[in-house]
């Protein structure tokens, strides 16, 4: 081999190992770049959860429930029967009304008789039809303040006989504690509804509701089953019974 032809093998050689040099130089530089975005968004994520775990935990600790609520606080019970009743209920829903005044004197007779324990389920869907008052939430919070004063029976029909048409203001707070008054309520009523006590709690319960999959107000259950009328109506006082009354067999 000529010292020319020498000359150039090793010229070739070098550039092949430069070349080799470069692309090792390389691929560690993508590698440490990919640590590094890995690393970044691993520490993003990490601080995200963080964030999230720190506001959820705020948020839970932000629903005061009352003590007196039942199905995992989420309701109120009258009656000892063995036969449940589930009732789902928006205070500015009129239908809510047409079925407290249809069923209503049933539901209590059958309280009363040790048929049924009903459960009262005060959610709020209709927020946004009191024109930025949220009554369906301040509404509810009360009846949950009547609750834990061993009034909410009594408050519960006293918010339905002052209902307030569906898109108005709704009743103010001054009113609401009025009519705690009329039943009985006294000023730890009247601290709990000036200070929204309960207002979280009502989303509690109203997220409760969404989850098992009802969006609609009054929804009535019997024993875990929803029971309507026609069509998907809401059911009658005698369909309400024959249900109650299939279901304690």
């Amino acid at each position: 081999m000529s010292k020319g032809n020498r000359g150039r093998d090793r010229a070739a050689a070098r550039r092949i190992v430069e070349q080799q040099k470069a692309a090792a130089k390389r691929r560690r530089v993508t590698i440490w770049t990919s640590v590094a975005v890995v690393a970044v968004l691993l520490i993003a994520g990490l601080i995200g959860w963080g964030v999230y775990a720190s506001q959820s935990k705020n948020d839970a600790a932000g629903v005061v429930t009352p003590s007196v609520a039942v199905d995992d606080g989420t309701a109120f019970a009258l009656g000892t029967g063995p036969v449940t009743i589930d009732v789902y209920e928006d205070f500015m829903c009129p239908i809510c009304h047409q079925f407290e005044n249809a069923a209503g004197d049933t539901i209590a007779q059958m309280v009363t008789d040790k048929k049924v324990t009903v459960r009262y389920h005060t959610v709020a869907i209709l927020d946004d039809a009191s024109n930025g008052t949220k009554y369906s939430t301040r509404s509810a919070g009360a009846a949950a303040a009547a609750a834990e004063g061993g009034k909410f029976k009594e408050y519960h029909d006293a918010l339905y006989d002052n209902q307030p048409e569906e898109n108005s203001d709704g009743l103010s707070d001054a009113k609401l504690i009025e009519l705690g008054k009329g039943v009985g309520l006294g000023d730890d009523f009247a601290k709990a509804v000036t200070g929204k006590t309960y207002d979280a709690w009502v989303g509690k319960v109203t997220d409760t509701f969404s989850a098992r999959g009802f969006n609609g107000t009054p929804t009535v259950v019997v024993n875990g089953k929803q029971v309507t009328g026609p069509n998907g109506s809401v059911p009658t006082a005698d369909v309400l019974t024959k249900a109650v009354d299939a279901a304690a067999g």
